[in-house]
């Protein structure tokens, strides 16, 4: 029993002496969900829905519901023009490859001025994505947005796409390091 005693008394000391590895992480923003007034929630989602459709369809009008004239693209992609012209941008030129594009929103997640999205983009790679030509292989990926939404119109967005199960199902060449 001494032994024991003994023995948990070392375990507990080593504990205490441990160094600490990693300090606790940092969060630069913590966005707590409030109720929000109905207005405000809706027109949220009205601009957030603008986004989506005109992601679904091309419909580069979409864009002027849902985007502030001084809309920020947070994650923009090299080559992609900074503003309300990159979203337009990139649609063109995905569509180019991929023409039946579509997505379908699975989830919105409204908080105070922020609407998070996560969705799934669907369709057939039969065109042309750089030096790679479709073959009609279907494609299907998720991504997810982070929007901030000021009066009714989204003036950032944050996101990441799932590229890596894109370009594979596009058959895109990989890079060798």
């Amino acid at each position: 029993m001494m032994r024991l005693a003994l023995g948990l008394a070392a375990v507990a000391t080593a504990i205490q002496a441990a160094p600490s590895f990693a300090a606790e992480v940092k969060v630069d923003e913590i966005v707590v969900a409030k109720t929000i007034p109905a207005a405000q929630r809706d027109a949220e989602l009205k601009a957030a829905k603008a986004f989506y459709q005109f992601w679904n369809t091309g419909d580069a009008d979409l864009l002027k519901t849902a985007l502030s004239p001084g809309f920020t693209d947070r994650a923009l992609p090299p080559g992609r023009p900074q503003g309300s012209t990159g979203p337009a941008f990139a649609s063109k030129h995905f569509r180019a490859a991929v023409p039946d594009l579509s997505v379908e929103v699975k989830k919105m997640i409204v908080a105070d001025e922020y609407v998070t999205v996560h969705m799934t983009f669907r369709g057939h790679f039969t065109g042309t994505f750089g030096r790679t030509e479709g073959q009609g292989q279907p494609i299907e990926f998720i991504a997810t947005d982070l929007l901030r939404i000021e009066n009714g119109r989204i003036t950032d967005n944050w996101h990441i796409e799932d590229n890596l199960t894109l370009l594979t199902a596009m058959g895109v060449p990989k890079v060798e390091p």
